[in-house]
């Protein structure tokens, strides 16, 4: 079987209709950069073995359960199972690594850094994906001067004009957006960084 023309969905097919051969494709395709993900987040060889390890056992599990729906994001999919495979060990180990919730942090700093490679690139796409679905939690009025400063890049000015109200209260808004959006974050004790 020549994998460099087989796509990861007929591999899944093919593992699915009894091929183990197929797994062990899959599994060598991405070996590399899924241990190296999980190492460059635990700098522990043994832990980011089994981490892998279970990993893909994981994966196993929810293949033969048939709840792996083909939408050609395998590689997405397995990095995220490894990233929350790594997040459960740090907090196991209450070592887990926390936002500085003082000062200027800005929750959506870890959403400009554009020198990303693949595997960071895949997180920081769910980190968004995360971030969207808190805020649509936040009052309307505090979830409208965020979308337009964040998302739209508009001035405090802008919004103002854009709101009919002035810009300290545009400024208000956002201050407790960004209060209420790290109280959701404590809250759901969710890790947002790369």
């Amino acid at each position: 079987m020549n994998n460099t023309k087989v796509t990861d969905a007929s591999l899944v097919r093919d593992y699915l209709d009894g091929n183990e051969n197929a797994l062990g494709a899959l599994i060598n395709r991405h070996q590399h950069r899924i241990y190296s993900f999980i190492f460059s987040k635990v700098f522990d060889k043994d832990i980011a073995e089994d981490i892998f390890q279970d990993t893909f056992i994981k994966v196993i599990r929810t293949l033969k359960r048939g709840k792996y729906n083909e939408e050609g994001k395998f590689l997405p999919w397995v990095m995220r199972i490894s990233h929350n495979l790594v997040i459960d060990h740090f907090r196991k180990n209450k070592r887990m690594p926390k936002f500085d919730n003082s000062g200027d942090f800005n929750i959506f700093s870890v959403l400009s850094d554009n020198d990303l490679n693949a595997e960071k690139q895949l997180i920081k796409d769910q980190i968004e994906s995360d971030v969207q679905e808190l805020i649509k939690e936040l009052p309307e009025d505090q979830l409208e001067v965020l979308t337009m400063r964040i998302y739209k890049d508009m001035s405090f000015k802008e919004i103002s004009e854009r709101t009919g109200v002035s810009i300290n209260t545009a400024l208000g808004r956002m201050r407790y957006a960004l209060i209420n959006l790290r109280k959701i974050i404590e809250k759901r004790n969710l890790i947002l960084t790369n």
